[in-house]
């Protein structure tokens, strides 16, 4: 089924997705594929089912059968009335119908739930491992994002920026990584956010790690602000940072930086427009490294990958045959040993564009030529803070 014989078109973002699933059960010849994890739920329907943050499995599954304008809505009895009127905002205003099934809570799992009501089913799949069930990886039916639900996405960005830039604005040398994580987590989670990622990373930590979870160290001359935030199953990153007192090496470890991030934006643009894979963004990254004079630093730490329904959909590697496919964010996160650049990037090759979704015009930006292509891209900068 194409998507553009949806039933209601191309403007449903449930109906695209839908028709990407009755593509995938014709293709696997399954009569039915039930979604547990929450990110694919939230991916189909744009709602929550975590309440275990820990589980692999959410509260509640999503059932499509391959024949029917229908889901199936599977959760327990203490789950069923809320994931039904709450977390189900894509389905609402479509032909979609719910159908709704419970079990009692302390009768059985979500698992062995699903596997009970395929009994009846010669063939079904599911996305993780169920006895009696073909297990289904629907992660490549997330790309590229349905054109009607880039300007919701587009607007998580903005509002994660703002709340990462009101954060960063108010930071000082004094403050440690863990008060500035928590002030980030609270703006975020005041504009319904959840931050599966927040990192916080002083001038001394962020010089020995990549990854700087907080501690009580203090941010002394700079840091480095990073989160992924998400909301109605869109996942943002982005990194700012402020600078106080930094070191004389430090502006030009983040231009570098900046460099290779506009590099790999601008790579992924043609790689989209020539067929290419995430393979080939990742050879223009480490050429990239090189040109600007750290050709090792890219073995220090994974350099991001596309975005959107997970904080990466997938992360790119030297050998990656993962296709460019567009309209897609992308997040790429280059480091140099104390500096580190990371924007949501809304990539489309149809358009022959990039845009910068983590962009509120109101922190430093800069513009730097990509190595190897005829493109520059806009990046934000430090912020300094006298």
């Amino acid at each position: 089924m194409l998507e553009t014989e949806s039933i209601v078109g191309m403007t449903a973002p449930a109906s695209v997705k839908r028709d990407r699933i009755f593509d995938e059960l014709a293709r696997r010849d399954l009569e039915e594929l039930w979604l547990l994890r929450p990110e694919n739920v939230a991916w189909l329907a744009g709602g929550s089912t975590v309440v275990d943050a820990a589980a692999d499995v959410g509260v509640a599954a999503l059932g499509i059968p391959a024949d029917g304008v229908r889901v199936r809505l599977l959760a327990p009895n203490n789950e069923l009335e809320r994931i039904r009127t709450e977390e189900l905002p894509l389905l609402e205003d479509t032909p979609i119908e719910v159908e709704l099934e419970q079990y009692e809570w302390h009768e059985s799992s979500l698992p062995a739930a699903v596997a009970d009501r395929c009994r009846s089913r010669s063939s079904a799949g599911a996305d993780v491992p169920i006895d009696g069930l073909e297990t289904v990886d629907p992660s490549g039916l997330r790309t590229p994002m349905p054109d009607a639900e880039l300007e919701r996405y587009r607007t998580a960005c903005l509002e994660t920026t703002r709340a990462v830039e009101a954060v960063a604005d108010e930071v000082s040398p004094e403050m440690t990584e863990l008060e500035a994580a928590t002030a980030l987590r609270r703006e975020l989670s005041s504009h319904g956010f959840a931050s599966p990622v927040v990192l916080v990373g002083g001038s001394e930590r962020s010089l020995r790690e990549r990854h700087f979870t907080p501690t009580d160290a203090p941010l002394e001359a700079f840091g480095h602000l990073t989160v992924v935030a998400q909301r109605g199953g869109h996942n943002v990153a982005v990194t700012r940072t402020v600078a106080f007192d930094p070191p004389e090496w430090f502006y030009n470890r983040q231009e570098a930086t900046a460099r290779v991030a506009a590099t790999a934006i601008a790579a992924t643009l043609e790689a989209a427009k020539t067929g290419g894979t995430a393979g080939d963004v990742f050879e223009a990254i480490r050429a990239a490294y090189a040109a600007v004079g750290h050709a090792d630093e890219w073995r220090r730490h994974h350099q991001g990958g596309a975005i959107g329904y997970e904080s990466r959909e997938w992360t790119a590697t030297p050998d990656s045959a993962i296709p460019i496919r567009t309209p897609m964010p992308f997040a790429w996160n280059p480091t140099i040993q104390g500096a580190k650049c990371e924007e949501t990037v809304l990539v489309d090759a149809d358009r022959d564009d990039l845009e910068v979704l983590t962009s509120t015009g109101d922190w430093p930006t800069g513009s730097y030529d990509a190595v190897g292509f005829d493109e520059s891209v806009s990046v934000h900068e430090p912020l300094l803070i006298e």
